[in-house]
């Protein structure tokens, strides 16, 4: 009867081989037959869009369900790919900064007959051969510690995973992929020596070679410290919506819903002669919930009547007082005034704006209908979150309407709480025994809009932490090298004077330099993909310079601590044991 409402989901089982489209572009004239001439009247127009079920929990704006997020899929998608993408650069790192040791074998081998596409077939198939072997590996540890993922992730992926034929093909897949990716430019290098001069030992790795190396670290650099400032980013930001003033009061307020009982108002009378309550009230939603939608007409700063569609409260004369909400203009309702259960409204300043008053002062004495309710604007509550912190304040109003009470608030002391809640289902179970006794605290529920963003980050954290992690494997392992490399140099400058702090300062140079660049392409990389994921908050931090810097120093103080451990073993050796040694 009522084809403007949309007060309820609607599931359509569609006939086999129909056609979305189609059947969308039926709707225009389906609403028209229905809804025609209340659009017309209400100037209120609205089209119908199908939604496939199965892209409701990821793609899904409609809200009202339980929902994931498609776009932190993607984010940890590219991650693990960057992750990936470390480990196979330390491979080629390591592997062609090493291919002086196996010079010899492929000029043995080329002599012997092997041709140039043979040994990177060789080469190309050690590498897959590492790959398949860690993949193996993978799925061991994947299995113990996918309890540890779901409790961190707050998810609930089943081991049933790992015997999922699809997904082992697909992680197999990967595995030969990255094996390919990782071995075939080392395996060209290799396949590239010329045997007579590497037999005479003559081999001398070229500079391309070494620039190679330098871009790859970083890359690999550019990848972590970008994770680290993304960390640091989410974090600030989940602590920048703890912290936010809300404009309502939160604490120990016990969140009772009563289902819309007749016993209701026994109820909360019966709450309020308890000692430890300290106030009690009634109402549709509470801040954070869900709350209706209504049909309003209200009049504007032109004295017209401006028909919207906003969002509603129904509440008692209790309730703006027990949140403590602020007044900005006009009053609250009162018992004193016997029209304020018909005919009186407050509305929030979002409201204000949107029918075009310079101050809320303008909007109270200004008439209203709504639900077919007449009377006019009693006073201004400021502004409140009553929805999530991704959200913008909405224009918000606020009537008694007692048969729409649902959700009963009461502020309790802090002292003695086991027993309030005790004493409290003990009168739930007198005066509504034929329902459930069930109960939240308001600060944990409104807190959970937070828990998605804590476990973004929390993830975020850890990855950027293996990041690093391999990151500094690479570069261990290229100081190691670089180090034995210059053996003979190193004990040479002992022998005339230096000290273990400048050979330390002279091995560590160049790593150091490539940390720095590296901080330089990450700041604006990292300060462009944070600020593309806030734009999803209506309500965000602002980044500042300090991010950077800081992720810097970590980067930095990591890269030290990696390459000075091994650059301290070298400069401490014995020079006459390295110089007999070389």
């Amino acid at each position: 009867e009522r084809w403007g409402s949309f007060g309820a989901n609607t599931f359509l089982l569609l006939k086999p081989g129909t056609d979305k489209s189609v059947l969308e572009s039926k709707f225009p004239a389906f609403i028209e037959t229905r809804n025609g001439q209340e659009r017309i009247k209400s100037q209120m127009f609205f089209t119908f869009l199908l939604e496939p079920l199965k892209d409701v929990y990821l793609r899904s704006t409609r809200g009202g369900f339980e929902s994931g997020s498609i776009r932190n899929v993607y984010i940890f998608s590219i991650v693990a790919l960057f992750i990936l993408l470390i480990a196979c650069i330390n491979f080629i790192n390591l592997t062609t900064a090493r291919s002086t040791e196996r010079a010899k074998e492929v000029g043995i081998r080329k002599v012997a007959g092997a041709g140039g596409a043979q040994l990177i077939r060789q080469f190309t198939s050690e590498s897959v051969l590492i790959c398949l072997v860690a993949f193996i590996l993978s799925l061991g540890f994947a299995y113990l510690f996918l309890p540890f993922f779901n409790h961190m992730a707050g998810k609930s992926i089943s081991p049933g995973i790992f015997s999922n034929l699809n997904v082992i093909s697909l992680l197999l897949g990967t595995s030969i992929g990255v094996g390919l990716v990782a071995g075939i430019y080392p395996a060209m290098i290799l396949s590239g020596f010329r045997p007579v001069m590497v037999l005479k030992g003559r081999f001398i790795g070229g500079t391309r070679g070494i620039i190679l190396r330098k871009g790859l670290v970083v890359t690999q650099f550019v990848i972590s410290i970008t994770l680290i400032i993304g960390t640091l980013i989410v974090y600030r930001q989940t602590q920048y919506m703890r912290s936010r003033d809300l404009g309502f009061d939160k604490e120990q307020m016990l969140i009772v819903d009563t289902k819309n009982d007749p016993a209701k108002f026994a109820f909360k009378q019966a709450l309020a002669d308890l000692s430890s309550i300290q106030s009690t009230s009634l109402a549709s939603s509470i801040p954070g919930g869900d709350n209706s939608g209504a049909y309003s007409e209200i009049q504007n700063k032109q004295g017209d009547f401006q028909i919207a569609n906003l969002d509603a409260y129904f509440v008692d004369y209790d309730y703006i007082p027990q949140y403590n909400m602020t007044l900005v203009a006009g009053r609250a309702f009162s018992k004193d005034f016997g029209t304020d259960t018909t005919q009186a409204m407050v509305i929030n300043e979002t409201a204000v704006k949107l029918f075009g008053y310079a101050s809320p002062e303008e909007a109270v004495g200004r008439k209203f209908k709504q639900w077919g309710r007449q009377g006019e604007i009693i006073g201004v509550v400021k502004d409140f979150h009553f929805t999530s912190l991704q959200q913008k304040i909405k224009p918000l109003t606020m009537r008694i309407e007692p048969g729409r009470f649902d959700m009963i608030s009461a502020k309790v002391s802090e002292a003695g709480l086991p027993q309030t809640i005790a004493s409290v289902e003990d009168l739930w179970k007198k005066i509504i025994p034929n329902r459930p006794f069930s109960y939240y605290f308001l600060n944990e529920f409104f807190d959970r809009q937070y828990r998605s963003e804590e476990r973004f980050g929390k993830l975020f954290f850890n990855f950027a932490i293996l990041a690093i992690f391999i990151s500094c494997l690479g570069l261990l392992g290229l100081a190691s090298y670089s180090t034995l490399q210059r053996t003979r140099e190193v004990g040479i400058r002992k022998i005339v004077g230096a000290s273990v702090f400048t050979i330390v300062r002279l091995l560590s140079l160049d790593f150091i330099k490539l940390v720095f660049i590296s901080i330089f392409i990450a700041g604006p990389l990292a300060w462009y993909g944070m600020n593309k994921w806030l734009l999803a908050f209506e309500y965000r931090m602002t980044i500042g310079w300090s991010v950077f810097v800081l992720a810097g120093l970590m980067a930095l103080f990591i890269a030290v601590i990696t390459v000075s451990v091994q650059a301290i073993l070298a400069a401490r050796a014995n020079p006459i044991r390295s110089l007999r040694t070389e």
